[in-house]
């Protein structure tokens, strides 16, 4: 239990140094370590989801680590890097993605950008973590099972 609780504080301090310092290294650090260490628990905590999107330039099959929160008819995701993440270009581009979260997946279509700088749209605790690394903008998708299944995320 003391290691989830670290590494849920770890996953919420990676993101503010990002945000807030602009280092290259911290976003390199986050991909190759962090990132690999939280998609084995993120699509099953509150909060977190795996989201599982192509790229448009290789084609290639990726899962990403994020924050996201049930809205109506679908999900929010905040961009904790920006509306420039790779992840948030592929989904773009492909008009959609999968998330895995809760042990459910889901598939998203219809992404849109939406900024507020109020982050109304999230819980209180998650509205001052996004105010203190300066996220304002966020991904709205709409939402469907996918097959009504739950499945294992320990991929």
């Amino acid at each position: 239990m003391r290691i989830v609780a670290l590494l849920l504080v770890v996953l919420i301090a990676a993101p503010v140094l990002l945000i807030r310092f602009r280092n290259r290294w911290v976003a390199t650090f986050n991909r190759v370590v962090l990132n690999r260490i939280s998609s084995h628990f993120a699509g099953r905590i509150p909060g977190f989801g795996i989201l599982v999107h192509t790229g448009r330039k290789s084609g290639r099959p990726y899962r990403t680590p994020v924050n996201v929160f049930k809205a109506s008819k679908g999900f929010l995701i905040a961009l904790t890097y920006g509306r420039e993440a790779e992840w948030v270009k592929n989904v773009l581009a492909s008009g959609g993605a999968e998330l895995e979260t809760r042990g459910l997946c889901y598939q998203l279509t219809a992404p849109t950008i939406v900024h507020d700088p109020t982050r109304r749209r999230f819980p209180s605790f998650v509205r001052a973590i996004l105010w203190i690394i300066g996220a304002t903008d966020f991904m709205q998708l709409s939402a469907d099972r996918k097959n009504g299944v739950s499945r294992g995320i320990s991929q």
